[in-house]
C-alpha cells in the first residue's frame, strides 16, 4: 500500500504569496493605487481576503513587499544577488553609466513605474510605510553608490574631501526628479550625461 504524503503547506503558502504579489502589482498598474483593494487583490489571486490580512495589515504593506520581491527578481535576472555591488572595473564613468542605464530601463518599465509611484505617494501620507520603503529598498541601493565612490576616492579618481553621500545624490537625484515630475524623457543618453557632468565636479583637485 503506497503511503499518502501530506500536502506541502509551505509550498502552498509560497504559491499563494506569489499570486498575491502578482495580483497587487497588476491591479496597481491597471487601475491605480486608489482603486486597488484587498478584496480585489484576493479575488485576482484566488485567495480569501483573510489570507492576506493574516500576512499583511494593509494594501500598502502588500504592495511594498510585492515591489521588493519584484526588485529582487529583476536583480537576480541581471545576474546579481542580495549583496550585489556596483561593478568596479577601474573605470568609474563606465561603471556608473552601466548602473544608471539599468536604472533608466527599470524606471521606464510599467511593471516598476506604477507601483513605485504608488508607494512614493502613499509614503508621504503614511510615514511608517515611507520609512520602511526607504530602509528596505532605497538606502541599500544608495549604499552601493557610496561604496563605489569611496573605492574611487581610494584609487585617486575622486576628490577625497567630497562626501560620498552628496556625490551619489548628484547622480541619482536628477534622475529621480525627471522621473517623478515627467519633465523630459529618461534615456541612456541622459544617464550618460549625468555621469559625465557629475564626475567633472568630483574629480581630484590638481
Amino acid at each position: 500500500m503506497s503511503e499518502t504524503k501530506a500536502p506541502d503547506a509551505s509550498r502552498r503558502s509560497e504559491r499563494s504569496r506569489r499570486a498575491i504579489f502578482d495580483a497587487a502589482l497588476a491591479l496597481v498598474s491597471e487601475t491605480g493605487y486608489a482603486k486597488t483593494t484587498i478584496e480585489g487583490i484576493a479575488a485576482r489571486a484566488g485567495v480569501g481576503k483573510q489570507t492576506i490580512y493574516r500576512w499583511w495589515p494593509s494594501k500598502a504593506a502588500v504592495l511594498l513587499d510585492a515591489f521588493l520581491d519584484l526588485a529582487a527578481q529583476a536583480n537576480e535576472a541581471l545576474g546579481g544577488d542580495a549583496d550585489s555591488e556596483i561593478p568596479d572595473t577601474g573605470d568609474l564613468a563606465a561603471d556608473l553609466k552601466y548602473v544608471l542605464r539599468a536604472t533608466v530601463d527599470e524606471m521606464n518599465n510599467p511593471a516598476f513605474d506604477a507601483p513605485t509611484r504608488a508607494l512614493a505617494a502613499e509614503g508621504i501620507v503614511d510615514p511608517e510605510l515611507g520609512a520602511r520603503f526607504t530602509e528596505a529598498l532605497l538606502e541599500p541601493q544608495l549604499a552601493y553608490y557610496a561604496r563605489r565612490i569611496e573605492a574611487a576616492q581610494a584609487a585617486g579618481h575622486v576628490d577625497p574631501d567630497i562626501d560620498p553621500r552628496i556625490a551619489l545624490e548628484l547622480l541619482v537625484g536628477p534622475l529621480h526628479h525627471r522621473w517623478l515630475h515627467r519633465t523630459l524623457p529618461l534615456t541612456h543618453a541622459y544617464a550618460d550625461s549625468l555621469v559625465d557632468l557629475a564626475l567633472r565636479g568630483l574629480a581630484p583637485r590638481g
